[in-house]
């Protein structure tokens, strides 16, 4: 019989819920804190909660937590939100742990790629500087080195650029006729949100085998690709034709993560590039 282990996610939206599941089908015993629980699918135990209010939530369990996956989403996107989600939201978590006296093996802290400010399309992994100018980077940053300074053992997972069902920005902008720049090429990371999730089930599982994990993981596919490139593949796709009068970008960094790390932990993406991922979208069927 596999050894029991439970499980908090705090901050349970897509890829908690997803991980939660994962575990849950696993024989962990779950636990997702969230504003509204009615959004958890089912095997996840509800803990509703704010993560921003600092008094622990009345239905936060008394059973001993094995692990913890801070899990967080900004609800404003600027410096305040994300200090907010990402700092204040995680100590107050780290003090609902203490008050309960409860200890677990490891805390999980879902970052971001964003802590990574190269802008020449370089290559990355997890000993690179991580420097970003940005309020996002710099906020996430500090966030990783609270988790890693609380006392408890602790992992940090970067994950890039999450698409997948309900993440479908980029497919909306290609069917308006999404133009960017072919020189210099603007390199972008992206992770399939199954595969995030998965990630993070398989860091939390090797660590319960009683592997060594990793202070830090890079969570992306296979193929970091220009951006051009991807929209080339989409347009093809959906069969788009027409063009924006201007070309236009969200954002600025170009890097390339390295996924070597976890890999070597024994992880593999089930949708190794943009193009598996993207096309079981459009298709609506797994591949």
């Amino acid at each position: 019989m596999p050894t029991h282990h439970t499980l908090m996610i705090a901050g349970c939206g897509d890829v908690g819920s997803r991980l939660g599941q994962q575990l849950h089908a696993a024989g962990w015993q779950v636990y997702g804190l969230r504003r509204d629980t009615r959004l958890l699918p089912s095997g996840i135990l509800p803990v509703a909660g704010d993560l921003q209010q600092p008094n622990c939530p009345d239905a936060w369990p008394e059973v001993s937590l094995d692990y913890l996956v801070y899990c967080a989403a900004a609800s404003q996107h600027d410096e305040v939100g994300y200090r907010r989600a990402y700092v204040e939201g995680l100590q107050h978590v780290l003090r609902w742990l203490e008050q309960h006296k409860q200890r677990p093996k490891r805390i999980l802290f879902v970052s971001s790629s964003s802590v990574f400010g190269q802008q020449d399309g370089s290559w990355v992994d997890e000993s690179s500087e991580a420097t970003a100018d940005g309020y996002s980077g710099r906020v996430m940053r500090e966030a990783e080195q609270l988790v890693l300074a609380c006392g408890i053992p602790a992992t940090v997972v970067r994950l890039t650029g999450i698409y997948g069902p309900g993440r479908e920005w980029l497919l909306r902008q290609v069917k308006e006729g999404y133009r960017v720049a072919v020189e210099p090429p603007l390199y972008g990371n992206r992770i399939h949100a199954d595969d995030a999730a998965g990630l993070l089930a398989h860091v939390l599982q090797v660590d319960a085998q009683g592997q060594t994990l990793e202070s830090c993981y890079i969570g992306v596919d296979d193929e970091p690709a220009p951006l051009h490139e991807v929209v080339d593949w989409l347009r093809a796709r959906l069969q788009v034709s027409h063009w924006a009068d201007e070309a236009s970008v969200r954002r600025a960094g170009s890097k390339r993560c390295s996924n070597a790390r976890a890999k070597a932990l024994g992880w593999r993406p089930a949708y190794p590039s943009y193009r598996e991922g993207y096309a079981a979208i459009i298709s609506d069927k797994p591949i």
